[in-house]
């Protein structure tokens, strides 16, 4: 299973668009609001999540975090012990860690983005702590995937559906969602 979580103000592409790419290729994902299922994205629009993280543990096994950015949504995820909690378990793990946006602050932060490729929204590249910032869109870095923004959130879901179903598979969802 692979968590994303979404909090109060979290930008609605940077969700939807990579969960949407995912679920196509048929990967588990779970959203998870923070402290409700429904949660009002920055733009208001409300989406009912799968699961909320009112009671939820750390599972034995996961496959992955997804931290789409947005605000004030990467400040609400950066606050939730939960949300915390999860991304400590992937990062000990070596699970994946994905993040778009504002969110690879979070974990810049956590000092878990050191000597790592990474990218974020211009202007928080300080937050990425010890970083290689990368021109690129999308970063894969080992276990750590990044993005910039909303602009590249189908791309960024693409890049975890190859990451976890190889590059054949991300390819084939790509051809039938007529990306140019």
């Amino acid at each position: 299973m692979i968590y994303m979580f979404l909090a109060e103000g979290f930008e609605e592409v940077e969700a939807l668009a990579p969960l949407d790419v995912m679920r196509r290729a048929g990967l588990d994902v779970a959203t998870v609001g923070v402290g409700d299922n429904f949660i009002r994205g920055s733009h208001g629009v409300t989406v009912v999540c799968d699961l909320s993280t009112t009671g939820l543990e750390v599972p034995e096994f996961f496959d992955g975090v997804i931290l789409p950015g947005g605000m004030p949504g990467t400040v609400n995820l950066e606050k939730n012990r939960t949300v915390q909690a999860f991304i400590d378990a992937a990062y000990e793990r070596h699970e994946y860690l994905c993040a778009i946006c504002a969110a690879p602050s979070i974990l810049g932060h956590k000092g878990y983005l050191s000597g790592k490729n990474a990218v974020c929204f211009p202007g928080y590249e300080e937050e990425l702590e010890g970083a290689v910032i990368s021109d690129k869109g999308v970063v894969r870095d080992g276990k750590f995937i990044t993005a910039k923004g909303m602009g590249v959130a189908t791309e960024f879901g693409l890049e975890i559906v190859a990451a976890f179903l190889g590059q054949e598979k991300a390819d084939s969802v790509k051809s039938k969602i007529q990306m140019v």
